[in-house]
C-alpha cells in the first residue's frame, strides 16, 4: 500500500521534516558502490562514462524571524559558458579521484559538522566499500559546490545519497547527495553559473505548475521532437524558468522516497517549445 504524501503543512516543521528525509535515505537502498564498480576501466583501458557529484541543496527559508517558513531546493542555472547552458542544475562536476579521496578523508575524520548524527550511522551501516563511495562523492559534490557557487561546505548538513542517475545525451552517471544548508551566507557564482535560482518544494504539489518540455534538436531535423516532463518556476519578479532533465528527476526522486510523492499528469499542462542549439553540448567557448 502506498503510504500517502505529507499534508503541506509538515513542511513547515524544519527539524521534523529533516529527521524524515534522513530517515527515508537512510533506509533506502544505496546503489553507489554497485554503480560505481562499474566505471572500472575495459580491458583496453577505456572508460565509457564519467562519474560525478552533485549535491542537493535544500535549505528552509524563514517568513519571519522565530516564525513560519517552508523549504526551498538551491539550484543554479547554467551558463552560455558551459554545455547544456541556460538548464537548471545541482551544484556538482567530475570526480578528481585523488583529491576527493583525500578531501573524503579529512571529511570522515575531521572536525567539520558534515557528516553526523543519524545521517552519517545510516551511512556507516552501509559495507564499508560503500561508505567509502558514499563519502567520496559527498567530497566531490561539496568541492563542486565551493568551485561553482562558493557555498561553505562547512554550512552543509549531509542527508543521505538518493539514486545514481545516467545521462543519456553525455556519457555520464550522476551520483546524488541531498544536503541541509543551515546558512547559505553570500554566494558568489562563477563563471560556469548565470544565477542561483531557488525553487520551493511546495511548487512540486501544484499541478498547474507541469507542463511538457518539448525539445528540437538541430540533429535530429524532420524526426519527431522528444517531450518531458518539466516544472515551470515563476519567480516573485515575473521570470520564468524551466526545470527538466535530470534535476528535474533526481529531486522528483527525492520526493517519492521521502514522501511517496508520484509525479501528476503532464501532458495536458502548457507546452514548452526550446530549439537546442548546436553548442548545447559543449557551451559557447568565450571570445
Amino acid at each position: 500500500m502506498t503510504e500517502p504524501a505529507p499534508d503541506p503543512g509538515y513542511f513547515t516543521d524544519r527539524e521534523a521534516f529533516l529527521a524524515r528525509v534522513v530517515e527515508k535515505l537512510g533506509t533506502t537502498v544505496c546503489d553507489f558502490q554497485e554503480t560505481f564498480r562499474s566505471f572500472a576501466p575495459s580491458e583496453n583501458g577505456d572508460r565509457h562514462r564519467r562519474a560525478a557529484g552533485v549535491l542537493l541543496p535544500i535549505l528552509f527559508r524563514e517568513s519571519t524571524p522565530g516564525g513560519g517558513g517552508q523549504f526551498v531546493f538551491q539550484l543554479i542555472k547554467r551558463s552560455s559558458l558551459v554545455p547544456q547552458p541556460g538548464d537548471l542544475s545541482l551544484p556538482g562536476g567530475m570526480l578528481h579521484p585523488l583529491l576527493d579521496r583525500f578531501l573524503s578523508q579529512l571529511l570522515i575524520h575531521g572536525p567539520f559538522p558534515i557528516l553526523m548524527g543519524k545521517a552519517r550511522a545510516y551511512a556507516l551501516r552501509q559495507q564499508a566499500p560503500s561508505f567509502r563511495v558514499i563519502t567520496l562523492f559527498l567530497s566531490n559534490a561539496l568541492r563542486e559546490a565551493w568551485e561553482e557557487i562558493r557555498l561553505s561546505p562547512v554550512r552543509v548538513r549531509f542527508l543521505g545519497p538518493l539514486p545514481t542517475y545516467n545521462l543519456t545525451l553525455l556519457q555520464r552517471t550522476i551520483f546524488p547527495l541531498a544536503g541541509f544548508v543551515k546558512h547559505p551566507g553570500t554566494l558568489r557564482p562563477n563563471r560556469e553559473v548565470e544565477k542561483v535560482v531557488e525553487i520551493p518544494l511546495l511548487s512540486f504539489y501544484r499541478e498547474e505548475l507541469y507542463g511538457c518540455y518539448r525539445v528540437v534538436s538541430h540533429a535530429s531535423a524532420g524526426e519527431p521532437p522528444l517531450q518531458y516532463p518539466c516544472l515551470i518556476h515563476r519567480d516573485s519578479n515575473g521570470g520564468e524558468e524551466i526545470l527538466w532533465g535530470a534535476t528535474f528527476h533526481i529531486i522528483l526522486t527525492f520526493l517519492e522516497i521521502v514522501t511517496s510523492w508520484r509525479l501528476p499528469e503532464w501532458r495536458k499542462g502548457p507546452v514548452i517549445v526550446r530549439k537546442l542549439n548546436p553548442d548545447y553540448l559543449t557551451g559557447r567557448r568565450p571570445s
